[in-house]
């Protein structure tokens, strides 16, 4: 097995609750979780790899939240609590999915990663999806349960249990 954190939009329009997409004060108890699985897999030579959205002004999926990360703006850059370390990658989206119009399966599988552990958020959008999607490529998945959270914690439950049941994620607990 060959392992690489991923961390989902742990920017700041989503971070801070003066972001434009907000997702609450549960945000605060995950950054703890995220801040030492970062020291974890940078202990153990995992890739560590950052999806974050990116979106241009008018984009389609503003017709369902209020705009956010727009390319370029403070709101798009990772919130300093989890940066970046040298080596890190970082892959930008502009959809719920992090393999969806972007180079993050050509990047794990040139890495030979075949195990995906996810953290950030929100569970029930960004971390669902991209794990969906990693599972329909034939990767393992692993969420810290901790480490996930969303703005809505009845979605967030539901989301833990479709990840388990439905994707065969391991949620680790």
């Amino acid at each position: 097995m060959k392992r690489a954190l991923v961390v989902v939009d742990m920017i700041e329009d989503f971070v801070r609750e003066t972001g434009a997409l907000y997702c609450g004060p549960s945000m605060q108890q995950i950054v703890p979780v995220i801040q030492s699985e970062l020291a974890r897999a940078r202990a153990a030579g995992e890739l560590v790899l950052y999806l974050t959205d990116n979106h241009l002004p008018g984009d389609a999926e503003f017709a369902m939240f209020p705009p956010h990360a727009l390319s370029g703006s403070k709101g798009a850059e990772i919130v300093p609590e989890v940066a970046p370390a040298a080596g890190d990658v970082i892959i930008t989206k502009r959809r719920y999915s992090g393999f969806f119009g972007t180079d993050l399966d050509i990047t794990l599988r040139e890495r030979g990663v075949d195990t995906l552990r996810l953290v950030g958020d929100c569970t029930n959008i960004c971390v669902l999806y991209t794990a969906a999607d990693a599972r329909n490529l034939g990767y393992a998945v692993e969420v810290m349960e901790r480490g996930v959270t969303s703005f809505d914690e009845e979605a967030h439950r539901h989301a833990l249990r479709e990840l388990e049941r439905t994707l065969g994620a391991k949620i680790l607990r």
